[in-house]
C-alpha cells in the first residue's frame, strides 16, 4: 500500500503534467497535429535559442569545474577544522535565495557598482564597464549559484580516497603533479562526472539568474517558454519547447549516469 501511494503521488505530480504537455504539443482545434513540432524544427530562431542555452550551460559547467575541483581537493586534503570552515563556506549560500544572490550581482557589477567604482577609483578605466545585462554577467551569476553542486560531489569522492595511495606513488618516484594526474584524478572521475552532470542539467533549465542578468541577445529556451506561455498565450509552443528542453536534460542525465552511475547522481550510493 505504501508503494502504491508513492506511485500514485508520482503519477499525479509528474506523469499527469507530462501527459498534459504532450496533449498540448500534439493537438490543435482540429485534432492531432505535428505542426508545432515542425515549427520548432524549421524555424531558425528556436535553433539559436537552443544553441545559446547549450553554450551558456557548457561555459558555466567548465567554469565550475575549474573553480570547484581545487576547492574540493583542498577540502579533502586539509585539516578537519579548515575543511569544516570550507564546507560551511560552500553550504552557507544555500541559506540565501537564488533571487537575492542574483540581485546582489547587479549591485556588485552594475555601472555604479562596487567593481566599477573600484576600477574608476584606481584609474584602471576611464568609464564604467558593462559587466551585467550581457553574457558575462549571466555566466558570473550562474557559476556563483551552481558552484556548490560541483564541489560537493567531487569532495565526497576525494574525501574517501586513501592517502596511502598518493604516498605510495611518491615513494616510487612520482612527483606531486604526476601523483595527482595518475592517481588522484582518475579515482575522482566519478565525482567529477556527477558534478558536471548536475551542473549542466541545472544550467540548461536555469531561469532566475539569466532573466535578471541577461542581455537582449541572450535568449534561452526557458526565456522562450516564458514568452510563449505568459506573453503570447501560445500553450502548444510552450509545451513543445518544454518537452524539447526536458529531452535535452534527460540526455545529459543519461550520459552522466553511464559515466558516473545512477546511484551517485541520485544519492543512492550513500544509502548502501
Amino acid at each position: 500500500m505504501l508503494v502504491l501511494a508513492a506511485l500514485g503521488f508520482c503519477a499525479a505530480v509528474y506523469i499527469g503534467p507530462m501527459l498534459t504537455l504532450g496533449a498540448y504539443a500534439l493537438r490543435d482545434r482540429s485534432g492531432f497535429t505535428l505542426t508545432h513540432i515542425t515549427r520548432l524544427l524549421s524555424e531558425e530562431s528556436y535553433h539559436e535559442a537552443f544553441l545559446v542555452t547549450f553554450k551558456s550551460a557548457a561555459i558555466s559547467t567548465l567554469a565550475c569545474v575549474l573553480l570547484g575541483y581545487p576547492v574540493a581537493y583542498l577540502m579533502a586534503t586539509t585539516g578537519k577544522r579548515a575543511s569544516a570552515i570550507l564546507a560551511a563556506a560552500v553550504m552557507i549560500p544555500f541559506w540565501t535565495s537564488v533571487l537575492a544572490r542574483s540581485l546582489a550581482w547587479v549591485i556588485i557589477l552594475g555601472r555604479r557598482g562596487i567593481v566599477n567604482g573600484w576600477l574608476l577609483g584606481m584609474g584602471i578605466t576611464d568609464e564604467p564597464l558593462r559587466l551585467i545585462f550581457n553574457s558575462f554577467g549571466v555566466q558570473v551569476g550562474m557559476v556563483h549559484v551552481l558552484l556548490p553542486f560541483m564541489i560537493l560531489p567531487i569532495w565526497s569522492v576525494l574525501a574517501r580516497l586513501d592517502p596511502a595511495l598518493v604516498t605510495a606513488a611518491r615513494s616510487l618516484g612520482a612527483g606531486p603533479i604526476a601523483a595527482f594526474v595518475h592517481v588522484v584524478l582518475p579515482l575522482s572521475l566519478p565525482g567529477l562526472a556527477a558534478g558536471i552532470t548536475l551542473v549542466f542539467m541545472l544550467a540548461i533549465g536555469f531561469y532566475v539568474t539569466p532573466a535578471l542578468l541577461r542581455g537582449p541577445q541572450d535568449i534561452t529556451v526557458v526565456t522562450l517558454i516564458e514568452m510563449a506561455v505568459r506573453d503570447l498565450l501560445d500553450w502548444p509552443l510552450g509545451s513543445v519547447l518544454s518537452l524539447a528542453l526536458l529531452s535535452l536534460v534527460a540526455c545529459a542525465f543519461g550520459l552522466g549516469a553511464m559515466i558516473a552511475g545512477v546511484d551517485r547522481l541520485t544519492g543512492g550510493e550513500g544509502r548502501k
